[in-house]
């Protein structure tokens, strides 16, 4: 007599599975998680919402969304924390992937389920339009979270985000409770929509600043290029005694960046070691940036250098510094010590490689990693690409060459594009060209005053003066407003702010008697003005000031009474540097036995012993 025994599979306990879906915490890799995945899968708990939430967690914190979105969809009855857990998986991810969160949100809504705190946050953050963000305000309400203070911030960043700068002042003034993250909210949201003044307002209005909202206001104004208002709130914080945090330390820097201001980055920089604040890849990169960009490359390196591990973009910045001081050949070798310590380029990269080769004149290597881009590491060229090629063409005079880029490029050459065969044609006397290509930059870029500017001087340079006329009349008629020049120079701290002709500073009685002797002391050596420069530039630097008082004669003569001889002169200046100042620099420098370095807005110049580093390309 046989007999049959049947045993019944129960399913495990949570406390059996336990430590089971504790391991899926401890993950390191996908296919661990797929193994533990599979254990779970074969324990029956594939369908149950608290061990899929854990699968998904890990997703997202390693951002394999989709595989998150298979695992929901395994999941018979989601619930809430389950949604939330798949919200927030997407979010973090960051991925390209096609997902609507606001139709599974309404997936969500339709299976009875309810929102709670957790849901609005991050559903908010996904919004692409304004009328969805408009039913999800009114669904915060609706479901009870009109209180929720991370609900209300996030509708604030969000309103910001799309400009409805009313609709999210309202939101923040009817909050029954602020925290800090709803003042710096605000506070970033003016700035970004460049409404600084009214930022600023809003931070002093605050009873209780911490390093966060004091970050967020100097930030404001350092996006914004106040930068003397950042350093003045800096001041501030210090003396109140606020702790400077790595944030603010690289908004600071930034400031010094844009004034050219090297003694302010260096103390900032020794604070930062001093006060043992960690230097992680965004901070360290600024730093890099600050001093390639304040003209001291030594110090740039040092940084560099010190770092443990090195992110692509410190390899991008530098060789970026590089290619901004005309360092071509240097540029490359860093390139190429960064593909052998396995570190992968990407877009950034080559185009600061191809700068350094427009820079340095090195135009078959500027070809060589045009093709070598695609071929090796599969970049596809973009209009930066492409640009920076016709730069390098146009700038050593191969025009033709250089249209024939133009004319090849898979999509439309915006103005940047343009702007640089423009420029070339100016240089290399191509008026018909210049002409043409000047006409669709003006199109493509009617607010920006500079295209007007090269416009207006390729029509000087061969006498057309009816037609400089004309570009000044659309100008006029559509409301462009020159962009003034100005130089800085940064002597014991203070930052000195000179413009063509500007009788403003304290010592110009004494700035222009020194210009005066400057002036006679390289006539000696050779110097002969270039009124033909100034013609050329004249919407530059105004016809009404004299060629001898351009910005930057007054901030090397400022510096030139304050330091002793010898000691190398820094200045900062928002324009091209007119052919006769450079001339000037060159003699000035040797007369003077006085280094000056000048960031003028396309590169660096190194004048030394009456030479320069640009060996006048550009």
């Amino acid at each position: 007599m046989s007999s049959t025994f049947c045993f019944q599979v129960q399913p495990p306990s949570y406390v059996t599975a336990t430590p089971i879906l504790r391991a899926v915490e401890t993950c390191s890799t996908m296919a661990e998680l797929k193994q533990h995945h599979s254990l779970i899968f074969r324990l029956g708990l594939s369908t149950d919402n608290h061990a899929m939430s854990r699968i998904i967690n890990f997703c997202s914190k390693h951002h394999q969304f989709q595989y998150a979105l298979k695992v929901f969809n395994t999941v018979p009855n989601p619930d809430t924390f389950l949604y939330n857990t798949l919200f927030k998986s997407h979010f973090n991810s960051q991925t390209q992937t096609p997902f609507n969160v606001i139709l599974f949100y309404s997936h969500m809504l339709q299976q009875s389920l309810t929102p709670n705190s957790f849901t609005f946050p991050t559903v908010i953050r996904s919004c692409s339009f304004h009328r969805e963000l408009k039913q999800l305000h009114a669904h915060v309400i609706k479901f009870g979270f009109g209180s929720d203070v991370f609900s209300l911030n996030n509708l604030i960043h969000v309103y910001f985000s799309f400009g409805s700068l009313e609709d999210a002042r309202k939101v923040f003034d009817k909050m029954p409770e602020r925290n800090i993250v709803s003042w710096t909210t605000v506070i970033s949201g003016y700035s970004n929509c460049g409404n600084v003044d009214e930022a600023f307002r809003v931070f002093e209005l605050m009873s209780d600043n911490n390093s966060a909202s004091w970050n967020a206001m100097i930030a404001c104004f350092v996006r914004n290029n106040r930068f003397k208002e950042a350093f003045d709130l800096f001041n501030r914080m210090r003396a109140e005694r606020v702790e400077v945090d790595k944030f603010v330390a690289a908004s600071m820097i930034s400031a010094c960046t844009g004034l050219g201001a090297l003694e302010r980055g260096k103390w900032i920089h020794g604070y930062v070691e001093r006060s043992g604040i960690e230097l992680d890849f965004k901070l360290a990169t600024t730093i890099i940036d600050m001093y390639c960009k304040c003209g001291c490359l030594e110090k740039a390196f040092q940084v560099f250098n010190g770092l443990s591990r090195k992110g692509v973009s410190s390899w991008n910045c530098m060789i970026g510094g590089l290619a901004l001081h005309g360092k071509g050949e240097d540029a490359i070798r860093l390139f190429r010590e960064m593909e052998r310590e396995m570190a992968v380029p990407d877009a950034i990269t080559f185009v600061n490689v191809l700068t350094a080769c427009a820079h340095s004149g090195l135009v078959e290597e500027g070809r060589y990693y045009f093709r070598y881009m695609t071929e090796v590491h599969g970049v596809e060229p973009s209009k930066e690409h492409y640009g920076c090629v016709v730069d390098l063409l146009a700038r050593a005079g191969r025009l033709d060459e250089a249209k024939e880029v133009l004319d090849d490029m898979p999509m439309s050459p915006d103005a940047s594009v343009l702007g640089a065969l423009l420029g070339a044609c100016k240089i290399h006397g191509k008026f018909e060209l210049g002409e043409s290509v000047g006409k669709r930059v003006v199109e493509l870029e009617p607010g920006n005053s500079g295209r007007y500017v090269m416009l207006a001087n390729i029509y000087a340079s061969c006498g057309k003066w009816k037609q400089v006329a004309g570009v000044r009349k659309l100008m006029d008629d559509r409301g462009v407003k020159k962009e003034p020049g100005f130089s800085m120079i940064e002597i014991e701290g203070n930052v000195n702010e000179f413009v063509a002709g500007g009788r403003d500073h304290p010592l110009a009685k004494e700035i222009y008697a020194k210009v005066d002797e400057m002036l006679e002391s390289i006539r000696l050596v050779g110097y002969v003005p270039d009124p033909d420069g100034v013609l050329h530039d004249l919407v530059e630097e105004e016809r009404e000031n004299p060629l001898f008082y351009h910005s930057e004669k007054l901030a090397i003569c400022y510096g030139l009474l304050k330091t002793k001889r010898g000691e190398t002169l820094r200045i900062t200046k928002n324009l091209r540097v007119c052919k006769d100042c450079h001339q000037a620099c060159k003699l000035i420098s040797k007369v003077y036995e006085c280094d000056i370095i000048v960031r003028d807005r396309n590169r660096f110049h190194h004048f030394i012993n009456g030479e320069c580093s640009c060996k006048d390309y550009w």
